[in-house]
């Protein structure tokens, strides 16, 4: 990725295809876990008495946690096996072996610019997750707890700083190329025959997912000991 030219129209064909089959399950995840995050934290701060930070506490969860988990699901549920299949189809039918006897690098060729687009799709689609994840979680709050629109804004502008969305996004950056990189290996080092296929498609899932609360709780970690809360 960082020693050779990128192959950008191949780049573009596979960010297209990762949007197209990731853009609709990523938002249909996110609407319910905005809802599932207001709801529970909603009728937490009114047994405690701090109704008028729901806003914030379901802002921030959403931001920092749930959109790039979503995001990463979507990836690697959708965008993921399909990059999976497509590699292993073409090692059961020995084009990648014919790639190397012509010296073409499989790597350079077809891995990097489905690593590449993982991680463009990923950075954009959670952006999108966070907005429809906050509308949601603000839709709920509003209609169905019968909180105050205006302390459900203003909370959150109160406690919340850029940062958050900035480890929202790298996050999910590196979820992007966890997501493509098992993809790709997987893809690439099937068991013979078609349920070969099929069996590293789910590997390769199952993986991803492993990978992705792993590194989530230590890039979260490492996010609150290095960034202060605001107000702290």
């Amino acid at each position: 990725m960082l020693t050779r030219r990128p192959r950008w129209r191949e780049v573009l064909e596979q960010f297209w295809f990762v949007a197209s089959v990731s853009i609709l399950p990523a938002a249909l995840v996110a609407i319910p876990f905005g809802a599932v995050i207001a709801l529970q934290l909603g009728t937490l701060t009114v047994q405690i008495g701090a109704q008028s930070f729901t806003g914030a506490a379901s802002v921030l969860a959403v931001i920092q946690q749930a959109s790039p988990i979503v995001t990463c699901l979507a990836i690697a549920g959708a965008g993921g096996a399909a990059i999976c299949a497509d590699l292993g189809a073409r090692t059961i039918r020995e084009e990648i072996d014919a790639m190397k006897v012509l010296g073409i690098s499989p790597v350079e060729r077809l891995v990097v610019p489905r690593v590449v687009a993982a991680m463009g799709v990923a950075a954009l689609l959670n952006g999108l997750v966070s907005v429809v994840g906050v509308a949601g979680g603000y839709v709920f709050n509003v209609v169905v707890q019968g909180g105050t629109p205006g302390a459900y804004l203003s909370s959150f502008t109160a406690l919340a700083q850029i940062a958050d969305l900035f480890v929202g996004e790298i996050k999910a950056l590196i979820f992007g190329f966890l997501a493509g990189v098992v993809a790709a290996h997987c893809g690439l080092n099937p068991a013979p025959g078609p349920k070969g296929v099929g069996d590293a498609v789910n590997k390769a899932v199952v993986v991803t997912f492993l990978l992705l609360f792993f590194v989530n709780f230590v890039v979260t970690t490492l996010y609150l000991q290095i960034v202060p809360a605001k107000g702290a």
